[in-house]
């Protein structure tokens, strides 16, 4: 059976990410009661599913929300679930995610990789619709890109997209506007903080390819986090959530390389290898001037790492979570 990651079969579209995504969401106009969303009044009615759907802004949204977001953000490739709390960490459930299929899933879909600022509307957009665009040098190296005539995205934002940003979008990825779906949730929402902590596999795999490792050699990842209590603004959700990576995350993956190579890796890809390390977020967003790009890149990684070699049984491990550090964000 052919390996699914794009990286080691180099075909266009064969996974149908988006596809998948568009598919979990058919159900949104009988469910969305039960799931506590909307649709967007502002746009049109054309079809049932197409369009805008509020997972936390306006409509309360919910854990169940928060699981089907996650689970689109990974184009249908990856399951995600919430678990019991760790005594370890505090009593917030566990955000687990799990892939046979975690670079097509985690980078070609769920990174947060597309700045939607567009007509005074800004998000930070994930999902399939980003492997439909395609702009992103991370396609490249992924050997990735779809074409398909529907695309679905999730919009972290504090804004109910317009459709001048459906148009942005159909126009990105070639479709028509009623072949768009946007999922959208602030970061203050209990959806919108849910579908930020499912990212733990996604930022042990960017990382890896920041550090110059290998995906082709990756072949399946585990990830948790703990899910912080809902902030109040979204610039707290913000803090919270990333210190749920930072300090609270535990990544396994399981890859086909060099003993040496995992060595050297399993002490790079987690968050204590960078030099903003130790303070909860929002004091190292308040310093940078709430910029992200400000931010050392590689302080976004999970803060341990479990690197299993298939080739030699070995497993090489770095970096630990910090209870402290998530009691001081979770409590402030």
């Amino acid at each position: 059976m052919a390996d699914c990651n794009p990286t080691t079969d180099g075909e266009v579209g064969t996974l149908g990410l988006n596809r998948s995504s568009w598919d979990l969401c058919c159900d949104l106009p009988t469910q969305s009661e039960r799931l506590r969303v909307q649709r967007f009044s502002g746009l049109s009615d054309e079809h049932p599913v197409a369009g805008c759907w509020d997972f936390g802004l306006h409509a309360p949204g919910g854990l169940q929300a928060g699981l089907l977001l996650a689970r689109v953000c990974l184009g249908g490739l990856g399951e995600v679930f919430l678990a019991p709390p760790s005594a370890e960490l505090g009593p917030w459930p566990l955000v687990t995610v799990s892939s046979d299929c975690p670079i097509a899933a985690c980078l070609a879909a769920q990174y947060a990789g597309w700045k939607m600022n567009w007509d005074g509307f800004f998000a930070m957009g994930s999902g399939p619709m980003r492997a439909a665009a395609g702009s992103e040098s991370l396609f490249d190296t992924i050997g990735y890109r779809e074409s398909p005539d529907r695309v679905v995205g999730v919009c972290e934002s504090g804004q109910a997209p317009t459709q001048a940003v459906v148009q942005r979008v159909a126009e990105a990825t070639h479709v028509k506007p009623d072949g768009v779906l946007l999922l959208f949730a602030p970061t203050r929402s209990i959806a919108g903080s849910l579908q930020v902590v499912a990212r733990s596999i996604e930022t042990a795999l960017h990382q890896l390819h920041e550090r110059g490792g290998d995906l082709t050699t990756v072949v399946s990842a585990f990830g948790t986090a703990p899910l912080p209590p809902v902030a109040a603004s979204d610039i707290h959700g913000i803090g919270r959530t990333n210190d749920a990576i930072l300090y609270g995350s535990r990544v396994t993956i399981w890859m086909r390389a060099a003993d040496e190579q995992l060595s050297e890796l399993s002490a790079k890809i987690n968050s204590s290898a960078s030099p903003d390390y130790g303070q909860p977020f929002a004091e190292i967003f308040a310093k940078y001037g709430h910029d992200f790009y400000r931010v050392d890149p590689h302080l976004f990684a999970p803060a341990e790492v479990h690197l299993v070699n298939l080739l030699t049984g070995r497993t090489f491990s770095g970096g630990k979570v910090a209870p402290e550090i998530l009691a001081k964000s979770f409590h402030s």
